[in-house]
């Protein structure tokens, strides 16, 4: 089913990106996965997934990063970092970082494979974005931006490479049970009032596998999520006013 296709996954060490590279890999895709735990790939170089330490903090040549993968069919950008605070106390570094990871590293890493998928006039480029990026809530300013702008960047950068067969499709999730919420909000607030509501990672990696074998333009997860971003857009004070009070509760 999937073994013809090469995929790249960034932020493979750990959460949906660390699942998902195992399930290709389980799946007969040939997968490349990136990211700066070295242990984590070193795990999965035992699986037999191609494995490349990369850090996207840090500037660097793609060129000579992923020369010895060529050019992928599809590209997974599970890379991403978040703190949720209030901006008054978010610290000038997190920030600097959630911008870094979520927004600059995914959009030059698509100007590079989508640079060499124009030539072959064929590719598949994913975003997992997030629901926050289509409606903000309190004590996530910069994280919900970085998604703001990455989904922005998806819709534009999705009609200049359809011409040449490149297709991009954005993954929108709500919260996922995996350890990025206790690294993001390390009071715990965060997971316990958003408790029976947070996704399985397995149902995104599934998610994001169906993807890769029907493209899509988007998908919400859970599905209700679309409902909500409707009615922002069309009855935005009521959603922030609802919103608040479920975000910032005591």
């Amino acid at each position: 089913m999937g073994k013809h296709k090469k995929v790249c996954i960034t932020g493979a060490t750990s959460g949906v990106g660390l699942l998902l590279a195992k399930k290709l890999q389980a799946d007969g895709y040939e997968v490349w996965a990136t990211g700066r735990n070295i242990a984590a790939l070193d795990e999965l170089n035992l699986l037999g997934i191609h494995t490349i330490q990369a850090d996207l903090t840090v500037e660097q040549s793609f060129e000579n990063l992923f020369e010895e993968m060529g050019t992928p069919d599809v590209v997974v950008h599970c890379a991403g970092v978040g703190t949720f605070a209030y901006l008054t106390d978010l610290e000038e570094t997190h920030m600097d970082q959630m911008l870094q990871i979520n927004v600059l590293a995914p959009m030059k890493l698509t100007k590079y494979f989508a640079t060499k998928m124009k030539k072959r006039r064929n590719g598949h480029i994913i975003f997992v974005a997030s629901q926050a990026g289509k409606v903000a809530t309190p004590k996530a300013t910069v994280y919900a931006a970085s998604k703001h702008a990455i989904i922005g960047f998806a819709n534009a950068v999705r009609m200049e490479l359809k011409e040449f067969g490149i297709k991009i499709s954005t993954i929108n999730p709500g919260p996922i049970d995996t350890p990025f919420l206790d690294l993001a909000d390390q009071t715990g607030n965060y997971r316990e009032r958003l408790s029976k509501h947070l996704l399985s990672p397995e149902t995104v990696v599934s998610s994001i596998e169906k993807v890769i074998q029907n493209p899509v333009r988007e998908i919400d997860l859970p599905s209700y999520m679309s409902i909500t971003s409707k009615l922002y857009a069309v009855f935005p004070k009521m959603v922030e006013t609802v919103g608040k009070r479920f975000f910032t509760k005591k």
